[in-house]
């Protein structure tokens, strides 16, 4: 097992790119089983997560030619969906979240797919149901194998339909995009999820001959067609990287540029920065973050306390909550962190708190965040990361803190970050991946 170990307490300065975005990534990959014809897909993160992902598109007998270290090539001519085994299926899928996401294309394609239970991060219960109701009003059945944990979905062919999402899923939502684009028929998806990773999926979708309307909005209409053919895509930055580059450069009081962030998208993410008191000046789709001794939380109009809470898009993305949760310790003022769509994503302030942070508990779902105004340094310690964003807010606290931390388990943190220790090394940090 590999561990970082940090000595933190220095400023550091550079410039640093964001990887493709892996939320981006799943759904798009997903996306090659919908056709027979190559499809070509750059800027794809080198992470775990997507490491997965590929080794269960293998298995299915889909060809992956890597052109480059961050560049494929996708071809899904010959699946041999029929004889996987289970226990081959459980060995990748049921490791990721993102495995779902094969749903929707194998049943627009083959009529049938087995899925197993998608695993992820544990943070809370994490609904399937939005995603099988969707598929039931295409006109598909499943039933659920609790021996083997795994979900047989069949379909003689998918009929368009009109969908009230019970939920804004955002996997639910690129799932019932996909096995659309092959219904046969007009499908609606009311209450859709409308994330940029979802609209740039769509994109591609139209690319390779779907036909969509309403992008970006929360009601879509899919005209079914015949067949897609292959496209090439480049996948967006990772807005939630872009994020997690911000907090760092407040709390270890930095200068840095974020490079290539595309910026456009950005707005519901720097806004809630800029409430916080994080200087952001943005030139063309670049973030120049200055080194700021002070940064003051921005009250209510009324002069209430600052709330931040996760919503759907274009509110603030709940993988980003604990970021702003860490980034807000050494702010001036307070801010209540309202954690709304898990249970368990809080859990990891326990070790804030033992590095010196003044962080109420408030209930599962909320934290009460008491900003330090560097009047005290956070201290280092011997802590463990618990799933891919708390890990990374650990990661944050322990480069701003004063001495030597450890953090166990960073493999949660390399399942959503593509060699993030080189990359800090490269601003100053003091970071070393130990066994």
């Amino acid at each position: 097992m590999s561990a970082f170990s940090i000595y933190g307490g220095q400023p550091l300065k550079g410039v640093i790119t964001p990887q493709g975005s892996k939320n981006e990534a799943f759904q798009v990959i997903c996306a090659t089983l919908l056709t027979d014809d190559p499809i070509t897909i750059y800027n794809i993160p080198t992470i775990l997560d997507i490491q997965e992902l590929l080794s269960l598109l293998q298995l299915l007998g889909v060809i992956i030619e890597r052109l480059d270290s961050n560049n494929y090539r996708f071809q899904a001519t010959n699946l041999h969906i029929d004889s996987v085994s289970t226990r081959e299926l459980k060995k990748y899928g049921s490791n990721i979240r993102g495995s779902i996401l094969i749903l929707g294309p194998l049943l627009a394609r083959w009529g049938k797919a087995k899925i197993p239970q998608p695993g992820g991060d544990r943070i809370g219960r994490r609904r399937l149901d939005t995603h099988f109701m969707g598929i039931q009003k295409l006109g598909a059945s499943f039933t659920y194998d609790t021996q083997e944990e795994t979900y047989v979905v069949k379909a003689k062919r998918l009929q368009g339909s009109y969908i009230l999402l019970d939920e804004a899923s955002v996997t639910g939502t690129a799932n019932l995009i996909m096995a659309a684009s092959l219904a046969q028929g007009t499908t609606q998806i009311y209450n859709a999820a409308c994330e940029p990773y979802l609209q740039q999926l769509c994109k591609m979708l139209i690319q390779m001959g779907a036909k969509i309307e309403g992008i970006g909005a929360n009601l879509l209409t899919i005209h079914g067609v015949a067949q897609l053919h292959g496209t090439t895509h480049r996948i967006s930055p990772d807005m939630l990287e872009v994020g997690s580059f911000i907090g760092l450069a407040a709390m270890t009081q930095s200068t840095l540029t974020i490079q290539d962030a595309h910026t456009k998208n950005l707005e519901p993410i720097l806004s809630r920065f800029r409430r916080l008191g994080v200087q952001l000046v943005l030139d063309d789709d670049n973030i120049h973050i200055p080194a700021q001794t002070h940064y003051e939380v921005e009250r209510d109009i009324n002069g209430a306390m600052l709330t931040l809470a996760d919503a759907i898009w274009p509110g603030l993305p709940t993988d980003l909550l604990s970021i702003m949760l860490v980034t807000a310790i050494q702010a001036r003022g307070t801010v209540l962190i309202h954690q709304r769509m898990y249970e368990s994503r809080l859990f990891f302030i326990d070790w804030l708190i033992t590095m010196g942070a003044q962080l109420v508990f408030c209930d599962p779902h909320r934290v009460n965040v008491i900003g330090l105004d560097r009047k005290y340094s956070l201290r280092g310690i011997h802590m463990t990361s618990p799933d891919i964003r708390a890990g990374i807010s650990l990661l944050i606290a322990a480069l701003a803190a004063e001495g030597r931390s450890i953090i166990e388990n960073i493999r949660q943190i390399d399942r959503g970050y593509e060699r993030i220790e080189e990359r800090l090394q490269v601003l100053g940090a003091d970071i070393q991946r130990i066994s």
